[in-house]
């Protein structure tokens, strides 16, 4: 049974084009009805129409296999007051759901991903945190790559504002307990045995998804057709019990293998 990332494992982060085989392993899965889920830190669509992004460029799965954070998003974060910062389409995303925003005195401080956060965005979630908001990070991405450069993640905002701050953080999406939770959840629809035990999570972020997952049971598959452009430029830097079980180059190189 398997977990598959989406941004860097099954679709380039510079074009959103399939990767090498990622496409042909999914179809495989299917094939041979193996269980699987796509989950995804995907905040910039609505999850359908992410989703119906996915299917237009042929990934063939349906949408009870896709889990994104804002699918849990309601259940964790109160949508009166709250500051919130990312790219325009997420904060549209926000909007449509019916959360309220408040840039003066709000409750929660709720942080997705862009390229191009301000020093003046720092210091105003600083002073927020500071006057007893909660912090609440969609994800915990260590990297966030786009156009061919790499930027912090939110994973690595949050210990930021987390070390200004003293402030702890939640996380909705990967790694946290409850999205990989959910996850299993809904995996056990396609077959009620499943634990954790029995998933292997592929993965371009072996810091921000398959640390917390090989924590909680998972076993790992690093992927290097994403964030990093191979394994000696992370790997050697993690701690001994939070290295992959696997490093592929990507997914076509996983199916040959299999």
């Amino acid at each position: 049974m398997y977990f598959l990332d989406v941004q860097g494992t099954l679709i380039s982060d510079i074009d959103k084009s399939p990767i090498r085989g990622s496409i042909e392993f999914v179809d495989a899965l299917n094939k041979k009805n193996i269980p699987y889920m796509i989950i995804t830190n995907n905040t910039k669509k609505s999850s359908n129409d992410f989703y119906l992004y996915l299917k237009s460029i042929g990934f063939n799965f349906n949408f009870s296999s896709y889990l994104d954070p804002l699918m849990l998003l309601e259940s964790h974060v109160s949508k009166d007051a709250v500051a919130a910062y990312g790219g325009d389409e997420f904060l549209k995303n926000l909007i449509n759901m019916g959360f309220v925003f408040d840039y003066k005195n709000p409750k929660t401080v709720l942080i997705s991903i862009k390229e191009n956060f301000t020093n003046e965005e720092f210091a105003q979630m600083i002073d927020f945190l500071l006057s007893g908001a909660s912090l609440v990070g969609m994800h915990e991405t260590s990297i966030y790559a786009k156009n061919s450069k790499r930027y912090p993640g939110v994973g690595a905002i949050l210990k930021m504002l987390e070390f200004a701050t003293s402030t702890a953080y939640s996380v909705v999406g990967k790694p946290s307990k409850a999205f990989y939770e959910e996850g299993l959840k809904m995996l056990q629809l396609q077959n009620p045995t499943a634990k954790f035990s029995d998933i292997t999570i592929i993965s371009d972020d072996v810091k921000g998804d398959l640390g917390g997952a090989k924590e909680m049971g998972m076993k790992t598959i690093f992927v290097t057709s994403g964030k990093y452009k191979s394994e000696e430029e992370i790997i050697p830097f993690l701690k001994p019990e939070l290295r992959p079980d696997f490093i592929y180059a990507d997914m076509q190189e996983i199916l040959e293998s299999r």
